[in-house]
């Protein structure tokens, strides 16, 4: 008797491992196959999106291999910064530093060249203008523009002419660059051609006028921030003052300061500065930001 009840405990021993054993099988099947397709889609989203911001600003790169550096950074620096400092929080912000990068790093390269663009426009606009006032039509003013000009204003332009030897409308080639250049100076220039199609003109004259405007524009706005530069950093320093603060305390006196990620009080201390650093920034901003 007690060697079946022995037997019928060593064989129902074994079904529940073989049963636990199957089912972690099946579970570490069905998490691989989910992180699979979620791998598959967040790879498929950023090669799309990778790929159209760079081809708006005609960087064409392997947005794969862009992918792939961009997956080894988010995985690869926060296991050695858990390793070498040990500090949740910290390998937490790095995690999210380097999954936020990205798109941080395009706004600011979109806004460079976006600049860039509306210094070149008023001296586009002046030559533009002096060929056509020795004889030029407006589509051979744009090719000496093209050929003359730094990009990005000429690479803007030649998109725009190769539109126009395929047979695509005037309209929908103006639409179609006003779309990748979306400042208010360009919508000006994009007006005027309209208007001078519709109703005609002297357009040489007219870009002439707008070079200067454009000119006197930008010398207001360059005066204007150098009013404003002061109020700017005086934000950036009384921001960035409280976290140089913490951190000379957290070395003189660190059993206190870890106190702040340690407890719960702590976090919720962190989050009310985090809160009020942010909003006192934002309105610093507000203060100092003067729209011409």
């Amino acid at each position: 008797m007690e060697t079946l009840l022995k037997l019928a405990g060593d064989t129902l021993f074994i079904i529940f491992t073989i049963g636990v054993f199957l089912s972690a099988t099946m579970f570490a099947y069905a998490a691989l196959l989910r992180s699979s397709n979620f791998m598959a889609s967040y790879k498929d989203t950023f090669t799309e999106s990778a790929s159209a911001n760079m081809a708006d600003m005609f960087m064409f790169v392997d947005v794969t291999r862009l992918f792939y550096i961009n997956l080894l950074a988010i995985f690869i620096i926060p296991v050695l910064t858990w390793i070498i400092l040990g500090d949740l929080p910290t390998t937490i912000g790095v995690f999210v530093l380097l999954a936020i990068l990205p798109g941080i790093m395009y706004r600011a390269m979109r806004k460079k060249r976006l600049r860039k663009f509306e210094e070149q426009l008023p001296d586009g606009l002046l030559m533009i203008s002096g060929a056509m006032r020795a004889g030029a039509s407006l589509n051979i003013a744009l090719e000496g523009l093209v050929k003359e000009q730094p990009a990005p204003i000429s690479q803007e332009f030649e998109l725009f002419m190769r539109e126009q030897r395929i047979g695509v409308e005037f309209e929908k080639s103006l639409s179609n660059m006003d779309k990748r250049m979306p400042i208010q100076d360009f919508a000006m220039l994009t007006s005027a051609l309209r208007i001078n199609r519709e109703i005609g003109g002297n357009l040489a004259e007219i870009l002439e006028s707008l070079a200067e405007t454009l000119r006197r524009k930008h010398m207001m706005e360059g005066k204007i921030d150098s009013l404003t530069a002061q109020g700017k950093l005086q934000g950036i320093v009384m921001t960035g003052l409280p976290i140089l603060l913490g951190v000379l305390l957290y070395f003189l006196e660190p059993a206190s300061m870890e106190k702040l990620w340690t407890t719960t009080i702590g976090y919720v201390v962190l989050g009310i500065i985090l809160i009020m650093e942010t909003m006192g920034y934002i309105m610093i901003r507000k203060i100092t930001t003067i729209d011409v």
